[in-house]
């Protein structure tokens, strides 16, 4: 099918999703989850040809651990689609209700969005994070995803469209768009009229082609340059363990910490734990300031001195930047000049300034003593996350249900005319 069609008929079927009851859609989420599991060696042998091609076109291994499924993997897919069932139905919540002057009573009650397309690279999870809440709040979903994971996409959107289907959700609820050409990608964000809500998720570069070219109308998820500040005093211990949590046990996702900034009155005793717990853990490259740099010399860890660009760049993978700064004040500019508003973490024994830093960073997610990787929709409660926001309009951080709702006024009255 074209993009055009495809489009076209997920329109035709975002009517029929916006009616499925509530019993149909939970059904629908319960037969995805039990397909995926029972078709986990198809989606499997897809995702070892991705895997194949990615590593002869010499793809760093992080984004080959975004890539990557296996069975632990299918199931935790699959239990994320149980979970989205067991939530709240967001539709038909009555968010307001009284009656007018005239005697008309009116309510605002939750509605889906219609068409939500997303774009998206690497992660064949989004393709069921996506369906999954598309399922669940009533929307036709439109699904292009990257060239690395074509084949491991097109097999979990087939299975999970099978079985949505099957469930008595609408024929062409699930589509997914089968070319890895480019202007694919460009057909959606033109789609005026067939597409309700786009979704970019991705590097910077797909994100902000997304932005800049869409002519309908777009949630902006985040890339992360996230940070860690170290703040006098400071618990080094918990300091070291949040940092090799955040920067080491997932390198190549947005809520990776990039930088890590400690207060000049701390640095050696603070780098001195962190430095080496980080490298050895895995961190290969440090970007750092004369001050941080001089300090990794003496402990005989490789670094570089950084640069400007060095404060803004999203690594994905086992390098960080490390500042020292002289306290609060250039702490919270520094977070605020080169962060991307994703998420951010002081660790402190100084409540004060810890509720200062929460307060005047402007970011989706703050956090004060704990690592910057609880930003997901998961680990929010709030089911399979669609994706994380940056921006600050609709949607902000890890969003997932609400925002995939409209709303509509519906007024009834007994035959009030407007004078």
């Amino acid at each position: 099918m074209s993009v055009n069609e495809i489009l076209q008929r997920a329109k035709k079927a975002s009517v029929g999703c916006a009616v499925a009851s509530e019993r149909v859609r939970d059904h629908a989420l319960t037969e995805m989850a039990y397909a995926l599991r029972e078709q986990a060696d198809l989606v499997l042998q897809a995702n070892e040809q991705d895997m194949d091609a990615a590593r002869e076109a010499g793809t760093p291994d992080p984004l080959l651990d975004r890539l990557l499924l296996d069975e632990e993997r299918i199931e935790g897919i699959a239990s994320a689609l149980e979970d989205l069932r067991d939530l709240p139905d967001p539709l038909g919540v009555v968010q307001m209700a009284e009656t007018l002057d005239s005697g008309v009573a009116m309510q605002r009650i939750s509605v889906p969005m219609g068409v939500v397309a997303m774009v998206y690279e690497a992660r064949p999870n989004v393709t069921a994070d996506a369906a999954g809440i598309c399922v669940k709040t009533g929307n036709a979903c439109v699904l292009r995803g990257g060239s690395l994971a074509h084949r491991s996409n097109l097999a979990i959107a087939q299975v999970l469209h099978d079985a949505a289907c099957a469930a008595g959700m609408p024929k062409d609820c699930i589509l997914a768009v089968d070319t890895t050409d480019r202007a694919a990608t460009d057909e959606i964000l033109k789609a005026r009229g067939l597409v309700d809500l786009l979704i970019p998720r991705g590097g910077a570069g797909l994100i902000q082609h997304c932005v800049e070219h869409a002519t309908v109308p777009v949630i902006e998820t985040g890339v992360g340059n996230c940070h860690e500040y170290v703040h006098a005093p400071a618990d080094i211990a918990m300091a070291t363990e949040i940092a090799v949590n955040a920067k080491c046990q997932r390198p190549g996702v947005c809520n990776a910490i990039e930088t890590l900034l400690v207060d000049e009155s701390l640095a050696e005793e603070a780098l001195a734990s962190i430095l080496p717990a980080l490298h050895e853990n895995g961190v290969v490259y440090f970007h750092t300031d004369p001050m941080a740099s001089k300090i990794a010399s003496d402990l005989g860890i490789p670094a570089v001195v950084s640069t400007e660009e060095d404060w803004a760049r999203e690594y994905l993978d086992l390098e960080i930047a490390v500042r020292c700064v002289k306290g609060i004040d250039e702490a919270i500019a520094h977070v605020n000049k080169y962060g991307t508003m994703h998420s951010e973490c002081i660790v402190t024994e100084n409540e004060a300034d810890a509720e200062r830093f929460l307060s005047e960073v402007d970011a989706a997610a703050v956090y004060w003593n704990a690592s910057t990787r609880f930003t997901d929709g998961g680990q929010f409660g709030l089911g399979a996350e669609i994706g994380i926001s940056t921006q600050k309009l609709h949607a902000r951080g890890p969003f997932a249900l609400e925002a995939l709702c409209s709303y509509k006024y519906v007024l009834r009255g007994t035959g009030q005319v407007r004078g």
